[in-house]
């Protein structure tokens, strides 16, 4: 079924908007794929916080136009998927690498962040960027470390003088 021109602008408008405010971007080729495998991707993608819509390549480059995804225009060729990262930026590299496991007829094509292109082989990497509760995780315990080491020092002074006195006092309790 033909689009539309209203449809059209509906459509590059939302993916416009969804490009100008996501993080990362994964381009992917779907030959093959089932419906039932899309929809399982969709579901996965849903629950990851990550943004996935088929578009047209002549629609999906008026939308990245004017973005930092702008350097993916060339990687839109055949039947391709965009998936974005609008919480963090590996949430769409993770859905995009956990699916691809199972299903070979998923291939990456290109990745992009802040307006660097990447290539395929770079989904591993940006797949295992934390997340933004893990980053601020590892952030605390490498705040809380010096604060710990200061407070086992303190501790540690009148530990110190307490060995001491019960040694003399044994000294003194021999003798």
């Amino acid at each position: 079924m033909a689009l539309s021109l209203k449809q059209k602008k509906a459509i590059v408008a939302e993916v416009s908007e969804v490009a100008a405010n996501a993080h990362s971007a994964v381009v992917a080729e779907y030959i093959g794929l089932a419906s039932n495998e899309m929809n399982n991707l969709r579901a996965q993608a849903r629950s990851g916080g990550v943004y996935l819509r088929v578009v047209k390549n002549t629609l999906a480059k008026r939308a990245l136009e004017g973005t930092d995804f702008a350097c993916m225009n060339e990687t839109l060729v055949g039947p391709m998927l965009l998936a974005f990262s609008e919480e963090d930026p590996g949430a769409a590299a993770r859905v995009i690498k956990e699916f691809a496991k199972g299903n070979d007829k998923l291939v990456v094509k290109a990745l992009s962040v802040n307006g660097q292109l990447l290539s395929a082989s770079d989904l591993d990497r940006l797949a295992n960027l934390p997340t933004k509760e893990q980053a601020i995780s590892m952030l605390m315990s490498v705040m809380q470390a010096p604060v710990t080491k200061l407070a086992r020092t303190f501790n540690e002074v009148p530990g110190k003088l307490v060995r001491t006195v019960a040694a003399v006092r044994d000294a003194k309790q021999a003798s």
